[in-house]
């Protein structure tokens, strides 16, 4: 889109300039962003500010990002245009703002990576399970992957709060939520190995309500379990950047890879809204690409 800056500057937005540093008192690397993408706009626009119209608005964004823009450098302009209009409405240059009721363009939530299920099992096998230590953390990795808890939740986990003969685990997430989280077979397994043998001698004669707990007897910290987890990481070459959420991530991908629905994986990681969710949602489309073009006869 061709969008050097008009020949002359209207009044309007040398006012607008003028406002924006004398009575505002922005810094002139805010303003001259203001500038910029209001020049960018009536660069491309070529209509005077009161002759501009909604469709005028909407087409511009719409060339930004057919242009490759991205939707939060749009959403920036938009907000300049807002701004530069509201002026023009307070100081009665306009009768009517032409961005409004246009939608700002969404900014996609990427999905935070995650790892493969081969990665998963090396993470799961790196801890050396005949040390009393190493045997508690192959307990603790199995929870977290089979539950997708945050590390604070795992932390908080106490002898209370897990039930070998439900099989679950009830977790205080934020807000001070509980919510049940079922654990699978193969982590109870490791859990009560550990309770068994790996717990009576890290705590030796001291008592705890920790499930998880260190040599010293206390619980385990969340920057504990993070240190421990990206080393066991780079210990398994895996060469992903492992952030405090990746074993969360990486359970709701496989739960929704192999077809848990969308609500289920909200209730199980504990989202307040679906909205927090919908990042797994292209996880879904893929899934329903493949079933597509298994069954569909045309696909």
């Amino acid at each position: 889109m061709k969008s050097a800056e008009p020949k002359k500057i209207p009044e309007e937005l040398a006012l607008f300039f003028d406002h924006l540093t004398v009575e505002r008192g922005l810094s002139p690397k805010t303003v001259e962003a203001y500038r910029s993408d209001l020049l960018r706009f009536f660069g491309a626009c070529r209509k005077a500010p009161e002759k501009v119209g909604r469709e005028d608005v909407r087409a511009f964004l719409g060339r930004e990002r057919a242009e490759g823009h991205s939707a939060s450098t749009a959403a920036r302009r938009l907000v300049a245009l807002r701004t530069f209009y509201r002026f023009l409405i307070l100081e009665r240059k306009v009768e009517g703002d032409p961005t409004e009721n246009v939608d700002a363009p969404r900014t996609l939530k990427r999905l935070p990576e995650y790892l493969t299920p081969e990665e998963v099992e090396r993470l799961l096998e790196a801890p050396d399970a005949g040390s009393p230590t190493g045997l508690r953390n192959r307990a603790m990795l199995e929870v977290l992957y089979a539950t997708g808890i945050r590390v604070s939740e795992l932390t908080g986990l106490t002898q209370e709060r897990y039930n070998p003969q439900a099989g679950f685990v009830l977790v205080m997430g934020k807000g001070s939520k509980e919510r049940v989280v079922p654990l699978g077979e193969v982590a109870q397994d490791w859990v009560e190995r550990y309770r068994s043998e790996a717990r009576p001698r890290l705590l030796k004669d001291r008592g705890s309500s920790a499930l998880f707990v260190t040599a010293r007897g206390g619980p385990l910290s969340r920057q504990m379990v993070w240190i421990l987890i990206t080393g066991y990481a780079r210990q398994a070459g895996i060469a992903k950047h492992m952030s405090p959420h990746t074993l969360r991530h990486s359970f709701a991908t496989h739960l929704l890879e192999h077809g848990a629905d969308l609500r289920a994986v909200q209730i199980l990681l504990g989202h307040a809204d679906i909205s927090t969710t919908q990042i797994y949602t292209h996880v879904e489309q893929e899934r329903l690409k493949r079933i597509y073009r298994q069954f569909h006869p045309r696909a």
